[in-house]
């Protein structure tokens, strides 16, 4: 499986390339609905970076987000992006993951509390739902986020 490229363009949108095709598609925050490749239809991967300015808009949405606060010094965090990634490619509809470096958004880090990273915080219509503290391996993830997250027809 190839990895996900996300380039954050702050509210013009982050770049998602297609895991299909290949095609960069610019992908906005958008409160319903999910992205979906503007060459192939093929729906994408929803992984996006948000900070301060941008949170409010990126954890609106009509499917669950998942937001992985982090660091990038953080080697867990570190062990843990790779498996968010591939389980947005695997669940491409059915979640969004939002990830925060808590370095950077201390403001965020505060308001969710977040004193160990990783820390990863399920969402529905703008209110927690779950939490989970440090990295733990793909199998229990799997386990923890599959209550919340409608596995999309493809």
């Amino acid at each position: 499986m190839a990895e996900i490229k996300t380039q954050p363009m702050s509210t013009a949108g982050t770049i998602i390339r297609c895991p299909e095709c290949g095609t960069a598609n610019r992908v906005r925050p958008i409160p319903r609905g999910t992205p979906q490749c503007a060459k192939c239809h093929a729906k994408l991967p929803w992984v996006v970076t948000a900070d301060e300015g941008t949170f409010a808009a990126e954890t609106t949405s009509s499917v669950p987000v998942l937001v992985d606060f982090w660091a990038p010094w953080c080697g867990p965090c570190r062990m843990v992006s790779p498996v968010l990634e591939r389980l947005a490619a695997r669940f491409a509809g059915g979640f969004k993951v939002v990830k925060v470096n808590v370095d950077e958004n201390p403001g965020l880090g505060a308001r969710f509390d977040a004193r160990s990273i990783p820390l990863l915080v399920m969402m529905q219509d703008g209110a927690e739902v779950a939490r989970q503290i440090g990295a733990v391996p793909e199998a229990q993830l799997l386990a923890w986020i599959r209550p919340h997250v409608a596995d999309p027809a493809r």
